[in-house]
C-alpha cells in the first residue's frame, strides 16, 4: 500500500513576497526623498547658495589702546578698575608730582639765566663800542705825543748840529757840546716811546674792535625771545612741564577697563603697561575663511554675522573691509617648514576684517575674543 505525501505551507513564500515587495517600495521612497532633496539642495546653491560664503572661525577683535606711563614715579591714586567704562580724556592714574615740579623750578631758573645772559651780552656790546672809541681817542692822543717827540727830535738834532760846528772852532765849549749831545738821545728816546707808544694803542683798539665783533656774534639777528640759549632753556622748561602733565595719566579712547596691572603705591616705568582699554563701540571681527574660499570675496561686500552671545535671534550687519596680507600660519612666531620630503598639503586660512554698523554694536555690545558665525554676501 503507497504511503501518503507531506502537505507543502503555502503561507511563507507569499509573506516573503510581501515583506521583498514592501522593502521595495520603502527603497523607492527613500530614493525618490534623496532625489528631490539632491534636487532641492543643488537649486538652492544654484540660486542662492553659490553667492554667499560662510565660516564659524571668527572671532571678535578690536584696536585696543595700551595705557602706559610717560615717566617714572609713585603711583597715588587709581581712578578706575576693571570692566569699568571711561570716555576720553577720563582720570586713570594719578602719579607723585614732586620730581616733575622739582624739574619745573629748575629749567624756569635756567631760562630766567639764559635771558639775563643775554641782556647782560646786549649791555656788554655798548661797553665794548665805547671802548673802541676810547681807543680811538687814545691813538690820536698817541700820535698827538708822537708829533711833540718828532718836533722835539727834530729840534734838538738841528741843535746839535749847530754846536757840533762851532765846537770845531772853539765857539762852543766841551760841556756845552755835551749837554747838546744827551738833549738829543733824550729827544730821540722820546721819540721812540711815542712811537711804541702809538703801536700799543692801535693793537688796543685792534684788540676791542676783535671783542666788540665777538659779542655782536652772540646776538647778531637775535632778540632775547630767539636767542639760542633762550631757546634751549625754553624747551627744558617745556620738557619738564611735560613731565609734570604726564602725572596724570588719561583715556586715550571711550571704552572699558580690561587686565589692570597697577595699584596704589607701586612705581611704575616708562613703558611698562598698566591697563588696556578696548573700544567696544568700535569692535570688528577677523573671520578665518579657507583660501578656497575667497576666490570671489572682495572689498566692500556686504556680511551678516551672529554672536554666540546672543544666538541667532541677534543679526549684525557690516561689509567686508580687508583681507589679510598673510596666512595665520605665515605669520606664526615660528611659521612652518614645508621643505622636507614629508610635505602634506594643509588647507590655509585667510583673515577678513568684517566692519559691524555702529548702531547695532550699541544696541548689542560685543567683546574681544566672543565667537561668531560670518557669511559674506558675493553679491557683484
Amino acid at each position: 500500500m503507497a504511503e501518503a505525501s507531506p502537505e507543502v505551507p503555502v503561507a511563507a513564500p507569499v509573506e516573503s513576497d510581501r515583506r521583498l515587495e514592501t522593502r521595495r517600495k520603502w527603497l523607492q521612497r527613500i530614493a525618490m526623498v534623496v532625489a528631490v532633496g539632491a534636487v532641492i539642495w543643488g537649486l538652492y546653491y544654484l540660486l542662492i547658495g553659490r553667492n554667499y560664503e560662510s565660516t564659524d572661525n571668527a572671532y571678535v577683535n578690536a584696536e585696543i589702546a595700551q595705557v602706559t606711563p610717560l615717566i617714572s614715579a609713585t603711583v597715588l591714586e587709581v581712578k578706575v578698575k576693571d570692566t569699568q567704562k571711561v570716555r576720553r580724556g577720563d582720570v586713570l592714574v594719578v602719579l607723585d608730582p614732586a620730581t616733575p615740579r622739582i624739574a619745573v623750578a629748575d629749567a624756569s631758573a635756567q631760562l630766567a639765566e639764559a635771558r639775563r645772559r643775554f641782556r647782560q651780552t646786549v649791555a656788554t656790546s655798548g661797553a665794548l663800542t665805547a671802548a673802541v672809541s676810547a681807543r680811538s681817542s687814545d691813538i690820536d692822543q698817541a700820535q698827538a705825543q708822537l708829533a711833540a717827540a718828532q718836533a722835539d727830535f727834530d729840534s734838538a738834532r738841528v741843535d746839535l748840529s749847530r754846536r757840533e760846528r762851532l765846537a770845531e772852532s772853539g765857539a762852543v765849549s766841551g760841556e756845552e757840546l755835551t749837554n747838546a749831545r744827551k738833549a738829543f738821545a733824550g729827544a730821540r728816546a722820546a721819540l721812540a716811546r711815542a712811537q711804541a707808544g702809538v703801536a700799543q694803542a692801535r693793537s688796543t683798539r685792534v684788540s676791542a674792535e676783535g671783542e666788540l665783533a665777538a659779542n655782536r656774534a652772540l646776538v647778531s639777528g637775535s632778540t632775547e625771545e630767539t636767542d639760542p640759549g633762550v631757546l634751549a632753556a625754553k624747551a627744558r622748561l617745556d620738557s619738564a612741564l611735560l613731565d609734570l602733565k604726564h602725572t596724570v595719566i588719561r583715556a586715550p579712547i571711550d571704552g572699558v577697563v580690561t587686565r589692570r596691572q597697577v595699584q596704589i603705591g607701586e612705581r611704575v616705568t616708562v613703558g611698562k603697561p598698566v591697563m588696556i582699554i578696548v573700544p567696544v563701540s568700535k569692535v570688528y571681527v577677523d573671520a578665518n575663511f579657507k583660501e578656497r574660499q575667497l576666490r570671489r570675496v572682495k572689498i566692500g561686500m556686504p556680511a551678516t554675522v551672529t554672536a554666540d552671545l546672543y544666538g541667532g535671534s541677534i543679526t549684525y550687519h557690516g561689509k567686508v573691509a580687508g583681507i589679510a596680507g598673510g596666512t595665520g600660519a605665515s605669520m606664526a612666531l615660528i611659521p612652518a617648514q614645508n621643505a622636507t620630503g614629508n610635505w602634506i598639503k594643509v588647507v590655509q586660512r585667510l583673515p577678513v576684517r568684517i566692519e559691524l554698523d555702529p548702531k547695532e554694536l550699541a544696541e548689542h555690545p560685543l567683546r574681544v575674543g566672543l565667537s561668531t558665525e560670518v557669511e559674506i554676501h558675493l553679491t557683484d
